[in-house]
């Protein structure tokens, strides 16, 4: 096995050390989703902890790792009535964003459970993590299918397969850590409540912190062992405290003092259901714990507050985790002891983070090594040239009060400057988002997924069924049987069973829904922002993004004015930049239509190579006017018929208004082969009236 990066070697990342290590103290606290930019050292901080786990005593033999003191009783392995015990290094299993369900949960081998009547069972990774780490890297890109099993499984430390009858229980206790990107898409708030704590992480914008990041990562390439070895003591001593922790965590007292200031940041910040009260409390006494207390304090309510509400305060996709620091303090304060129950000699309420325990930031005295390396601040001196294994490491990077790293907003051109047409005007908001009539792509798909147009799934209503194409999927027991059934003479069975062989097994056809790439193609141009229009379009546009997120698809964003078009958002799973993006978009200048539908073909072209199976949906949202360029007109209809030549489905959502309309979007929709529809016909709520206008007109058509 390949030498792992130390743990104790990371440098700054306090907060996601300390919930990693918060975790490892009480596997109860419920796991911990890391939310950062790429290049963080997530997967790094995350693959060193397993090092510092205690080893597991487990029953020999047993491929579910059952505890020989209390060994489970409904093992698929079991009974282990007298087992021989053995120890090993507890496992981090990586669960990668292309499994399947079979990988996930483990897999019964029905050929054998249907003609030999056993009940074989190949565990899964859920098995393979019990009493370990589950790590989950991307965890937002995983089918939410996987998601629901996963945490369900975490939730209640068992997992379930059944299929045809046949099923199987295990236990499946593990320390679940989940990383991801935001910008890659965002997890629905129901499944972030089901990570236990949050941490963001962002890389440092302290030149002599980056420095010491480099050097440390380029002495481990050259020599892992070397550096690891380099780090040995602190790793030791980390993991002896690791230990300690544990052994008082039982003894820790959570008062009522305590409990309450718990039940009332949870209620301040209203908070939904019980268990951000249950995740605080826990985390709250392994911070005592980590700090060598038997008794939890205010700080540590506080602490635990910041680690395990940010994310549970999401309401919908375009709310940004964060918690108002200066309302905790408040509401602790209020709801505080009257009287001040601290001795003299009790520990300073600070923060207590992975390096600072009772006696010191090592937790071993001034002078020892028990713990992560104390974290040096800008003035304290870096390490000699080449000596890469001093445990001084720079501060941590400047964060906004809800833990989120600054960051400057992204200044938008002026194209209209540029191409020396009017000036653009000053964004505007938008209004509040609404609740969409479904727009989907016509015909059958395969998509990921998803919740938006019809097509073959692995989940959804089965529909028929076909020949295993590899590994068997989900068994079609029905057709099985008709398969089976004409050969049963021939293969000397005659009223004595069934014999099914694997030329006769059939596997289920499902219909379900996918998720869509839906590109919208705005028109930012001087005629949208004239009679106030834009503040309505940015509010349409904004409900589509929401039913994008809802219905699972990947959204991009191109805007066109001036004399130009822009890829203002790339396509992407996050709904959330798409909406920062439009609110930012500025308006002005004329309108090149054909070279925003040409643009909307550039990038689909690019999009189809990369994931040919996800089909598009394009929205171009404008009032159909073109201004720019030469024959704008005849130009703007020829990309359009480009686009339908290609069966892209699109919807032209028009933006005119006013008393005299020209039906200039009408016009474009026939060209694109769409449909077209107006922002009040946009609204769920006017489906019912626009689906009896054309039920009317077909039904007139038709007589």
């Amino acid at each position: 096995m390949s030498t792992r990066y130390p743990f104790t070697a990371v440098v700054g990342m306090d907060d996601l050390r300390l919930a990693l290590l918060l975790n490892a103290v009480s596997p109860a606290v419920g796991g911990v989703l890391v939310r950062g930019e790429k290049g963080t050292a997530k997967s790094t901080a995350v693959r060193a902890l397993a090092d510092l786990l205690p080893d597991v005593s487990v029953v020999a033999g047993c491929r579910f790792s059952c505890d020989p003191a209390a060994p489970d009783p409904q093992c698929p392995d079991g009974p282990h009535e007298v087992s021989p015990a053995e120890s090993r290094a507890a496992r981090m299993v990586e669960l990668p964003v292309g499994a399947s369900e079979d990988r996930l949960a483990g897999a019964l081998d029905i050929e054998r459970a249907l003609s030999e009547g056993v009940k074989a069972f190949e565990p899964g990774l859920l098995a393979h993590a019990h009493r370990g780490i589950l790590y989950v890297d991307e965890v937002n890109l995983l089918h939410d299918h996987l998601i629901d099993l996963l945490l369900d499984a975490a939730a209640m430390g068992a997992s379930y397969v059944e299929r045809e009858g046949v099923s199987v229980r295990h236990a499946a206790r593990f320390l679940l850590v989940g990383t991801m990107n935001p910008e890659e898409g965002e997890l629905r708030p129901q499944l972030l409540d089901r990570f236990g704590l949050t941490v963001e992480v962002a890389a440092s914008r302290e030149p002599d912190q980056r420095v010491e990041v480099v050097k440390r990562r380029l002495a481990y390439d050259a020599d892992p062992a070397g550096f690891a070895a380099r780090w040995a003591a602190e790793e030791e001593a980390l993991r002896q405290r690791i230990a300690t922790a544990r052994a008082l965590l039982p003894d820790v007292t959570l008062g009522d003092a305590a409990l309450r200031q718990i039940a009332a940041t949870c209620a301040a910040f209203e908070v939904d259901g019980m268990r951000a009260d249950i995740v605080m409390a826990r985390t709250a006494t392994a911070l005592a714990a980590w700090a060598g207390r038997d008794k939890v304090l205010e700080e540590d309510v506080r602490q635990a507050a910041l680690l395990a509400l940010p994310h549970r305060r999401r309401r919908n996709p375009f709310d940004a985790p964060g918690l108002d620091e200066d309302k905790l303090d408040q509401t602790l304060d209020e709801f505080g002891p009257q009287e001040d129950s601290q001795d003299d000699d009790e520990p300073d309420p600070e923060p207590q983070g992975p390096d600072d325990g009772p006696d010191g930031p090592d937790g071993g005295g001034p002078d020892g090594g028990g713990g992560v390396p104390p974290q040096g601040g800008p003035d304290d001196a870096p390490p000699p040239a080449g000596s890469d294994a001093g445990p001084e490491q720079p501060s941590v990077p400047d964060q906004r009060s809800d833990g989120s790293p600054e960051q400057q907003p992204a200044q938008p051109r002026n194209e209209a400057a540029e191409s020396g047409a009017a000036p653009e005007k000053a964004a505007v908001g938008a209004t509040e988002p609404f609740k969409t009539r479904r727009l989907d792509v016509p015909g059958l798909g395969e998509g990921a997924d998803g919740r938006r147009s019809r097509a073959r799934t692995a989940h959804g209503r089965t529909t028929g069924s076909r020949r295993p194409q590899g590994a068997l999927g989900k068994l079609h027991l029905a057709a099985t049987v008709q398969a089976a059934a004409p050969h049963q003479k021939a293969r000397g069975r005659n009223g004595r069973g069934l014999l099914i062989r694997r030329d006769d097994l059939r596997e289920s056809v499902r219909e379900g829904r996918e998720g869509n790439l839906v590109l919208f193609v705005v028109d930012a141009s001087g005629s949208m922002a004239a009679r106030k229009r834009m503040t309505a379009v940015k509010g349409a546009v904004l409900s589509l993004l929401l039913d994008a997120y809802q219905r699972r698809d990947k959204v991009g964003m191109i805007t066109f004015r001036g004399a130009d078009a822009e890829l203002a958002l790339p396509p992407t799973s996050s709904v959330e930049a798409g909406a920062a993006r439009l609110e930012q978009l500025p308006t002005g200048g004329r309108t090149p239509l054909a070279a925003g539908l040409l643009k909307a073909h550039e990038v689909l072209r690019v999009e189809r190579m990369r994931d040919a199976s996800r089909r598009p949906l394009v929205v171009v949202v404008t009032d159909g006017r073109a201004t720019g360029g030469v024959e704008p007109r005849p130009r703007a209809s020829k990309a359009a018929q480009l686009l339908a030549s290609e069966g892209i489905a699109s919807v032209v959502v028009d933006c005119e208004a006013g008393p005299v309309r020209l039906g200039l979007a009408g016009e474009l929709a026939r060209d694109l082969q769409g449909t077209a529809v107006t922002l009040d016909e946009l609204r769920a709520d006017s489906v019912s009236a626009l689906v009896r206008t054309v039920t009317d007109t077909t039904h007139r058509r038709a007589a």
